[in-house]
């Protein structure tokens, strides 16, 4: 059985940074694409940002660009979420994401979900 234990969140002030962490088990993740969602107060799941089983492929949701950074080491089975110059409109619970997939050809989508950590950026 598939399990993402997220990690990392918590409250930060505008500007501030977080770091967060995604450990998968229940099968090996190698040769997954991992990636990240997040989902604000009363809206819907949003996608976040995604990486290649290789690494070598990132993509980003246009809000996050520039500020956040995805990696992943397979030898730790650890994926993480670097980010930077956090704004209020990041506050989100952040949920992490393995054997993403392009759905209608342009949205990631997954299937196997962490519980998710929450993220609260203050202004």
């Amino acid at each position: 059985q598939v399990q993402l234990v997220e990690s990392g969140g918590g409250s930060v002030q505008a500007g501030g940074s977080l770091r967060l962490s995604c450990t998968p088990s229940g099968r090996s993740f190698s040769r997954d694409t991992m990636g990240w969602f997040r989902q604000a107060p009363g809206k819907g799941r949003e996608f976040v940002s995604a990486i290649t089983w290789s690494g070598g492929t990132t993509d980003y949701a246009d809000s996050v660009k520039g500020r956040f950074t995805i990696s992943r080491d397979d030898a730790k089975n650890t994926v993480y979420l670097q980010m930077n110059n956090l704004k209020p409109e990041d506050t989100a619970v952040y949920y992490c994401a393995a054997d993403l997939y392009l759905r209608y050809g342009s949205e990631w989508f997954s299937e196997h979900w962490g519980p998710g950590t929450r993220v609260t950026v203050s202004s």
